[in-house]
């Protein structure tokens, strides 16, 4: 028995005098109202209503057992109301940077379908750590190792030319003596500038023998990708970002590296809700691999 659902008809019934009126307000039919009373009584073991061809009116046990029944009523309503608020609060969640605007739009659009309101905060890996721990954001994609990650991005590097090879070789960027002009630089934007992408990188450039200053952090991609288009400088980035910027992309040929993102939450977050019902929206919004692509 749906005890709420019997309460609320014994209520509504008690309230205007009859199963007929009573059953209508409630928006059940009459027949409905009776069962539910009936099992009600049943449950009890006491008569509720005396019934007469024209009026239900109430037992002396049922007058004893309504006001806790509309209390009942009450509180359910009101939990009713509270789970519909619930899932119509925003939920404000800190994005990467990289992310295009079409990208973080289908992903509003998308999460609008599942009954989820998204409140996005653009902003760089330590801001949305910042962001999180003050929890100003219900939920943030941060910035982790390729082994902690739920989504994960590959990175390599784009030319504003063909390089006309498979995989760029960072060596091949070293300054030789009878070299002459800029020597060729690596740009680093503001989301790859963690220590598990740029230590390995400078790890890299360091054994490969160039200069420190080819390898630079960009204050923004903006002024990275135009250096990259008005020289033969090369920018770290995934494959989307590339064919966004009309560049060649290519691996590099010494290691193989690439951004991580895992969903973390404050305390009054839930980020198996977001995960279980966006995660490839998500994957597709960061340019990362959904169980479609990897099938294809």
């Amino acid at each position: 028995m749906d005890l709420v659902a019997a309460c609320r008809a014994f209520v509504s019934v008690s309230e205007h005098g009859g199963f007929t009126v009573g059953a209508a307000a409630a928006r059940m039919s009459q027949s409905v109202a009776s069962r539910r009373v009936a099992a009600l009584e049943e449950r009890f073991g006491e008569p509720l209503f005396e019934r007469t061809s024209r009026r239900a009116v109430l037992t002396a046990f049922g007058g004893d057992m309504l006001p806790t029944a509309r209390q009942l009523v009450q509180a359910a309503d009101v939990l009713l109301h509270e789970a519909e608020a619930a899932k119509l609060k925003p939920w404000r969640l800190a994005v990467p940077g990289i992310c295009s605007t079409a990208g973080l739009a289908r992903l509003v659009a998308e999460a609008r379908g599942h009954g989820i309101t998204l409140d996005l905060r653009v902003a760089g890996p330590a801001q949305r750590t910042e962001l999180l721990h003050a929890q100003q954001v219900r939920a943030a994609l941060l910035a982790v190792p390729s082994d902690d990650a739920r989504w994960s991005v590959p990175l390599g590097l784009a030319a504003a030319r063909n390089p006309g090879v498979k995989r760029v070789y960072l060596e091949t960027l070293r300054v030789g003596r009878a070299t002459t002009g800029t020597a060729r630089r690596v740009w680093i934007q503001p989301e790859d500038d963690v220590p598990h992408i740029r230590d390995p990188l400078t790890r890299l450039r360091d054994a490969v023998g160039l200069r420190p200053a080819q390898l630079v952090a960009a204050p923004g991609l903006t002024a990275a990708a135009a250096e990259v288009l008005c020289s033969r400088d090369l920018l770290l980035c995934s494959p989307a970002q590339a064919e966004e910027l009309d560049l060649a992309w290519r691996p590099i040929g010494e290691i193989a590296i690439g951004r991580g993102f895992a969903l973390a939450s404050a305390g009054d977050g839930n980020p198996q809700l977001i995960e279980a019902r966006l995660g490839d929206a998500v994957a597709r919004c960061l340019g990362a691999a959904t169980p479609e692509r990897a099938r294809t």
